[in-house]
């Protein structure tokens, strides 16, 4: 018997475009994934990928996206960004489904804003679902569902491992590629409040610990989570990583089908 294999994208920025490196290797050695938990940045790459986009067209998709795509001012209230052409993006890129048509079941986390509860979206409209979970705090204006206001799934969950085991995983490998580097490159608005929530989700992470079977953490630390560029180094860190750990997750697989013989 082999163990439903749930994927716990977590929250990262531009460094969250390793998230593609950690497919692309899973599956190029024939790890079927049952499931699949983002938030943030992991949330907008897992629903690319389980609405039924191919790791070649995602790829290309990387190489491809630059910031300008979700750069769509407006006057400051609560926030810089309206966010309606990111979510367009995402609606195109997702095939206008909904989640609970995707190819891969999924759950999307966003934070309510109004009572700091997790959130978790596996049915609904695709695009407003992770459009809600990318609205980075003072960056994107909050998406509104429900009569709700949510912003970035990764406030409250990073590495959304709980999410993962709910929708029925029996094993989780969960990717971690926010972790806090000190960086003295802050000369914006945008680079405080985005350092500023780096620093928090880290010292979450710490007290926490995402509880992932195997918790891969591509090193990606040597660039900006602001920057979208040298994305293609970005994904081929996430490879790298997951083939290290290749021999682990094997040896995790089988020891935890053992325990159920």
């Amino acid at each position: 018997m082999n163990p439903s294999i749930g994927l716990a994208l977590g929250s990262g920025g531009a460094r969250g475009f390793a998230h593609l490196g950690v497919l692309k290797a899973l599956t190029d050695k024939g790890i079927v994934i049952d499931c699949i938990a983002g938030s943030s940045m992991g949330a907008l790459v897992g629903a690319l990928y389980a609405s039924g986009q191919g790791l070649d067209s995602l790829y290309q998709l990387a190489r491809t996206f630059k910031r300008k795509y979700f750069l769509d001012f407006t006057l400051p209230n609560m926030g810089f960004l309206q966010g309606e052409r990111i979510k367009e993006y995402i609606r195109l890129f997702t095939f206008n489904k909904n989640l609970e048509q995707f190819d891969i079941p999924i759950g999307v986390t966003a934070t309510n804003l109004f009572d700091g509860s997790k959130k978790v979206f596996t049915e609904g409209n695709a695009a407003d679902a992770v459009r809600a979970s990318i609205s980075i705090p003072g960056i994107f204006i909050p998406v509104s569902i429900d009569g709700q206001l949510f912003v970035d799934g990764g406030v409250v969950d990073r590495v959304p491992v709980s999410v993962a085991k709910e929708l029925g995983a029996d094993f989780v490998i969960g990717v971690d590629c926010a972790h806090f580097t000190i960086n003295t490159d802050v000369d914006s608005i945008y680079d405080v409040i985005i350092q500023s929530i780096d620093i928090m989700q880290d010292e979450l992470v710490n007290a926490t610990g995402p509880q992932a079977d195997i918790l891969l953490k591509p090193n990606v630390s040597a660039f900006s989570s602001r920057a979208f560029k040298d994305i293609e180094a970005i994904v081929d860190e996430g490879e790298r990583e997951t083939l290290r750990k290749m021999p682990e997750i094997f040896r995790s697989i089988e020891d935890w089908k053992e325990k159920k013989r």
